[in-house]
């Protein structure tokens, strides 16, 4: 099982007492509803945490799952001898999931899950680089492939990593960070997790008790690395290509970001045309593609939390498709939610 997001700051017994435990599970059922002989995707599989609940509450209901890491795919292979031909696998990203639904022909589908962020399993390896709690590469990357963090913050400009440090991560001192990391990379290159870590602790100050001065940096180099924000971009619009009338959208977030695209996605797309007058004519408004499952976000209970520290920032959204034609994809959500999107490049 799993649990997502960037929560290093909840301590290492914290931690280690509640890994891998899936967010908000009874509340992501009772969203997707999942229904006998249905045909399901989990774009974010992890340790099978979802795709478990979701078979199980199914009986004859196939799931293809989906995960960028292959370590989890190969994770999950007890699950799908288990699961005899209802669990299908494939290392894929979610932004992906309208191109390996059909596939392995399972359009249309009757219900989509997305856990965004980090799993608990990336975290605590320390060969992944993710966590500045263990000393390892500096990395980050999910499915291993691309560029790393490392070669982030040793190539990219240094305006460009205030501006990543800055809108990725909502680090206030995102200049001084960057500034520092340009200085220090002239004499050596950032290649761990420590020397990053340490580095951003000399000029990012935390209070006793609060999160570790590192955490809001990390973030951001995960979410540039991983292309986070476009991948999700990406799957809100292939789930709204393959999923029937009736079928649901289910996504779970971990930090504002993430929440302000998915809001900004729902609330667009099941708006209703503005009623006309003598003053202001009928405007031509697209035709709603879903309805909203629940008016506001869903999080996590005192009880969850307590057992979960990573589920204290989880916040789940869920839509409903109707029978109205996919619309064409916005050209650039994440800025219509309001989040600048810098994209890093090489120093010449």
């Amino acid at each position: 099982m799993r649990g997502r997001g960037h929560r290093e700051d909840v301590g290492a017994a914290d931690a280690a007492s509640a890994p891998h435990v899936p967010v908000l599970l009874a509340e992501v059922l009772t969203a997707l509803a999942p229904k006998p002989g249905g045909r399901y995707l989990d774009g974010t599989f992890g340790a099978g945490g979802y795709a478990r609940a979701i078979l199980d509450a199914a009986p004859d209901a196939k799931l293809l799952a989906l995960d960028r890491d292959p370590t989890a795919i190969t994770g999950g292979a007890d699950l799908v001898a288990a699961m005899a031909g209802r669990l299908t696998l494939a290392q894929a990203r979610f932004g992906e999931l309208a191109e390996e639904a059909e596939r392995f022909q399972m359009t249309p589908l009757d219900g989509v899950v997305l856990d965004i962020g980090v799993s608990s399993m990336q975290i605590d390896q320390a060969e992944r680089g993710f966590s500045f709690r263990f000393d390892g590469p500096l990395d980050m990357r999910m499915s291993g492939e691309g560029r790393s963090a490392a070669d982030l913050v040793n190539e990219a400009e240094e305006g460009m990593l205030a501006n990543i440090f800055y809108h990725y991560g909502e680090e206030r001192r995102s200049r001084a960070v960057a500034r520092a990391v340009v200085e220090a990379r002239r004499k050596v290159p950032l290649t761990t997790t420590k020397q990053l870590a340490d580095l951003v602790a000399g000029i990012v100050w935390a209070e006793p008790g609060a999160a570790h001065p590192a955490t809001r940096v990390f973030q951001a180099l995960r979410i540039a690395v991983n292309d986070e924000l476009g991948e999700l971009v990406a799957a809100l619009h292939a789930a709204e290509s393959v999923l029937a009338p009736g079928g649901r959208l289910v996504v779970v977030t971990f930090h504002s970001l993430e929440d302000r695209i998915v809001k900004q996605f729902f609330s667009e797309r099941s708006g209703r045309a503005p009623a006309g007058s003598r003053h202001a004519p009928v405007v031509d408004v697209a035709q709603p593609t879903f309805s909203l499952v629940n008016r506001g976000p869903i999080a996590a209970g005192e009880a969850e939390t307590r057992a979960n520290p990573r589920a204290r920032s989880a916040k789940l959204r869920a839509v409903e498709r109707n029978a109205a034609p996919p619309r064409e994809p916005e050209p650039d959500l994440v800025a219509l939610a309001g989040i600048p999107a810098p994209q890093p490049r090489r120093r010449p």
